[in-house]
């Protein structure tokens, strides 16, 4: 899609300003000259500036038609860092043959925190000089652009321009990083209806996202406004709010509608607005490590922005910093959505792909008739200390809202024996969970609903016990797993609140930071395996041989033998298994042992 003023464009020229998006750029070249003499070339056709956007890896992001104060850029992340750069280059014509840099584009250098911002002098169609600028620490220790000489297209400084970039991120930016203070900090301002404790854990999520929460607004209103979510009157009162704090966003605690993020931008004078699922989509997106899980933020990045497009595009951000609004045409958006479409088909595929070699993995555990144990729960309930207890290995965990994104696996063994167990710890849940990370997320999951067993984990010390409790129940629900057998563990008992206890008399109370409880909970973990699981025995006649590879690939088969019609397999099912056995063999085919 081409961004900006294509208004009078003929289609056939955007048509093959469209082909810059497969336009291929080596790692080490900073500018090819015949990207260039495109740019110039174009531009003296349709007497307006051209700007690319191109990533750290040579992927051309954006083309956009315009001047300096209606081209925008697509924001491909959720946010802006104030301690890295945004790894995205723009590169932008002077239609008037003036390949200096202005005051603008130094500017829209420094608030957008690009890799670097180069003008390219395009006169009769032709490049005639590229002047880039790059951000460096000045004598001061603040970060400024710095300016090159104007080089002729044919002799830029490919290698060394690029060498600057990286050079910016390995110095400059992480001295800043370690100067950073709570003022450096995007400024934010939270908003939400009636509930003052979802605004509180708002605010954590906003600072765990890297957010100085500067202020907070409760609109007491029982249903939201279609238009601005909270009333044009209080928007209006937000905007002069926000002004006085000095905010660099907004972020709302439920999930905006396209209209109303762009009618609140315009009221807010282009300050930022999130919403929470954008602020959750962020943290995820910061926190995943493994290549399925970046896959799947990406996924649900996209699920997320695709109804959207219609409100002001992707989140558009303005070249000289903040949010606009655009509006396309309507082709462009199906072009775009087109677009977005064919990257989650392709992302699906891969994900489909990583989701079956977890099957594969899957069915030799099961196998080797290892039990799994799913450890679930609301996020920053303690479930990752727990997994480190209990396996003696150290897995990252830390006392902040989703600090394991990736699921992991451990092996544990029970008190004075040689029996053992897998334990999995899976993403946390919490309220107003997004529903695209749901979906993105739901083949890894698939964890949860083939456990054996799954240990609720709740963080006892927690005002809001009972709801997060509720919320993770509902969450096993939505996921089809709250027929799961389950065992509740009531965690941080050394610092919770005694109600806690007396309300949740049938779980087990344990501090996984201590340790104390947890031999408790490893014989109640035991207890209830053996109670899940259930020795029967299936006869399958010689002509159903498809029917007994079936057993052997997704039982643990004890003993087999052979009779005169077929064969007798005897084999361990737990309660998810036994289902899936009834439902493909006979009642007639399925035995209890007479001795076990």
């Amino acid at each position: 899609m081409i961004y900006g003023n294509t208004e009078g464009i003929r289609d056939s020229d955007l048509a093959k300003l469209e082909c810059l998006y497969d336009y291929e750029i080596e790692p080490d070249c900073y500018a090819p000259r015949e990207l260039l003499e495109i740019l110039a070339e174009f531009t003296g056709i349709i007497g307006r500036e051209i700007s690319v956007y191109i990533s750290r890896a040579g992927e051309v992001l954006d083309v956009s038609i315009g001047n300096q104060n209606s081209v925008g850029l697509r924001n491909i992340r959720l946010r802006r860092s104030m301690n890295r750069l945004s790894k995205v280059r723009c590169i932008h014509t002077h239609p008037n043959g003036d390949p200096h840099l202005s005051e603008v584009d130094l500017s829209s250098l420094k608030s957008m925190f690009f890799d670097s911002m180069a003008s390219v002098g395009a006169k009769d169609g032709i490049a005639v000089g590229i002047q880039a600028s790059f951000l460096a620490l000045n004598d001061c220790g603040e970060i400024d652009a710095v300016v090159t000489r104007v080089a002729e297209p044919h002799a830029i400084p490919q290698r060394a321009w690029m060498e600057t970039i990286e050079e910016t991120d390995r110095t400059a930016f992480v001295t800043s990083a370690d100067r950073a203070t709570a003022d450096e900090k995007e400024r934010a301002v939270l908003v939400g209806i009636e509930d003052e404790e979802s605004l509180a854990e708002l605010a954590a999520l906003a600072e765990t996202a890297g957010a100085d929460v500067v202020g907070q607004v409760v609109q007491k209103k029982s249903k939201a406004d279609t238009a601005t979510f909270i009333g044009h009157g209080k928007a209006e009162s937000l905007s002069l709010f926000v002004q006085a704090k000095e905010a660099d966003l907004v972020i709302f605690d439920d999930e905006l509608s396209g209209v109303q993020q762009r009618n609140l931008e315009q009221i807010l004078s282009g300050i930022r607005v999130l919403d929470r699922t954008a602020l959750i989509l962020d943290i995820f997106a910061q926190r995943a490590r493994s290549q399925e899980g970046k896959l799947q933020v990406e996924m649900a990045q996209l699920t997320y922005q695709l109804p959207r497009l219609t409100g002001h595009g992707i989140a558009l951000s303005r070249l000289g910093g903040g949010i606009g609004t655009r509006g396309p045409g309507e082709t462009q958006l199906e072009m775009d959505r087109r677009r977005i479409r064919r990257r989650m088909t392709a992302l699906q595929n891969e994900i489909n792909r990583m989701s079956d070699q977890r099957k594969l993995r899957r069915g030799k555990r099961e196998k080797n008739q290892m039990k799994t144990v799913a450890l679930v729960g609301y996020t920053n309930a303690g479930k990752t200390t727990l997994l480190n207890r209990l396996s003696g290995e150290e897995a990252f965990a830390e006392n902040m809202l989703f600090a394991t994104l990736d699921p992991l696996v451990r092996e544990v063994r029970y008190p004075g024996g040689h029996d053992r167990f897998l334990l999995i710890d899976t993403v946390g849940f919490i309220s107003k969970l997004p529903h695209a990370l749901v979906d993105a997320f739901h083949s890894t999951l698939e964890e949860t609903l083939n456990a054996d067993l799954l240990l609720i984990v709740t963080d006892g010390s927690s005002p809001q016990v009972h709801e997060q409790y509720t919320v993770v129940m509902d969450v096993l629900q939505k996921l089809g797993a709250d027929g799961k057998p389950m065992l509740h563990v009531l965690n941080k008992q050394d610092i919770w609140a005694e109600s806690a206890e007396n309300d949740f008399p049938e779980a087990v109370r344990i501090s996984a930071k201590s340790g104390e409880g947890t031999d408790v909970l490893l014989q109640a973990i035991e207890k209830r395996l053996k109670e899940s699981v259930q020795r029967i025995e299936i006869s399958i006649p010689y002509t159903q041989a498809q029917d007994e590879a079936w057993v052997h690939r997704n039982c643990p088969v004890l003993e087999e033998q052979y009779t005169d019609t077929g064969y007798v397999l005897t084999v361990e099912a737990d309660t998810s298994l036994l289902g899936q056995i009834t439902h493909r063999f006979h009642e007639d085919c399925i035995s209890v042992p007479e001795k076990v």
